[in-house]
């Protein structure tokens, strides 16, 4: 990215009210080009229906209700493509723009909670992060770990921000300027967030076997918003249930869990998973056999992985043999709406996921 002669942030500039309506004029209908591989949108493709599982004919999928910020429905569509944005955002968020300084509606934003992408809806930054810069944008000294992706512009004098989950531009952070304890400053679009009075919400992805049965014990944990079952860890873009269940993409039944950090720990979570299917057992749980049965973690970030090797530790203490994969976590692909829920929908108990103590 080409960087205005005054862009927000610059070390070697010097903020002043004169300065600030400088660069607020200069930056009007600015439009700053990205040199990233993936400014382009996937293709469509015709939409292919997934067959209910277990004997389940004809099923078809059910409409999700929209985008949400914490709920059920997803952000990205069966087809991969991300919320439609109206052009003026759009020119920010997929084509590197900057909106005017002190025009964005977060500049002066003081309410409690989380600062969400507005394409795909990631929890990005706390509001308990966001100070006063004087810079004209949003400023904000820490973000969610794992939310935001850093990556260092063509001319090498900026780091751009994009949100890590579908690589929405954000802005640019910038570091030695002293504005805070953490000496550290996220310079966000306005345009490029949402707001939600939820408190910020972590993710974790647990694979154990039918994701039916994983979902339906791990959402009924005190401290989770929703769980949400799909596939992970192949190489297929947008699979089917169909073309999962068949071993041919190297994904897993996987279910993303929402939760809030301040009522349920991720080592929490991680407990009652391995309490709830074998992770013994080599791609198969119970009746289930194959590669997309298989008991995994996919780990967002370092302390994810650090507590989950150290409960299969303690597990392998015990005598268990444990053949759960830890992974760093990838593109989780919604499965088909009939799967969502499939045993408060059905009325009736998991067949292959009870709860052992183990620890």
């Amino acid at each position: 990215m080409k960087p205005s002669p005054l862009a927000p942030g610059r070390p070697d500039h010097r903020w002043t009210p004169a300065s600030a309506w400088l660069v607020a004029l200069l930056s009007t209908g600015l439009l700053l080009s990205c040199a990233r591989a993936d400014a382009s949108k996937p293709a469509r493709s015709k939409a292919t229906a997934g067959k209910a599982r277990k004997g389940a004919k004809g099923a078809k999928a059910k409409k999700r209700s929209g985008p949400q910020v914490h709920g059920k429905a997803a952000r990205k569509d069966r087809k991969g493509h991300w919320k439609k944005l109206p052009d003026k955002v759009k020119r920010v968020v997929e084509g590197c723009g900057t909106e005017r300084a002190f025009t964005g509606r977060f500049v002066n934003h003081k309410a409690k909670g989380t600062y969400t992408c507005v394409r795909c809806g990631a929890p990005l930054f706390p509001s308990t992060a966001k100070f006063k810069s004087g810079s004209g944008w949003p400023s904000f000294d820490d973000a969610i770990p794992g939310a935001v992706k850093e990556v260092r512009d063509a001319d090498g004098h900026r780091t751009e921000i994009q949100c890590a989950r579908c690589k929405a531009h954000l802005g640019h952070v910038f570091r030695g300027e002293r504005m805070t304890s953490k000496n550290t400053r996220h310079c966000v679009n306005s345009v490029s967030l949402e707001f939600s009075k939820v408190p910020a919400l972590r993710e974790a992805y647990f694979a154990g076997g039918c994701f039916w049965g994983v979902e339906h014990l791990l959402e009924s944990v005190p401290g989770v918003v929703d769980a949400t079952s799909g596939y992970m860890g192949g190489t297929v873009h947008a699979p089917t249930y169909k073309q999962v269940s068949g071993g041919r993409t190297g994904h897993a039944e996987a279910v993303r869990v929402r939760f809030d950090p301040a009522k349920v720990s991720f080592e929490q979570l991680a407990r009652r998973f391995f309490e709830i299917h074998d992770p013994t057992q080599v791609n198969r749980q119970g009746p289930d056999r194959g590669t997309q049965y298989r008991s995994a973690v996919f780990v967002v970030d370092s302390e994810q992985e650090r507590v989950t090797r150290k409960l299969m530790a303690l597990l392998t203490k015990k005598g268990l043999k444990v053949a759960t994969q830890v992974r760093p976590a990838g593109t989780f692909w919604p499965a088909e709406g009939y799967h969502q829920d499939w045993y408060k929908k059905k009325g009736t108990k998991p067949y292959c996921h009870a709860r052992t103590q183990r620890f």
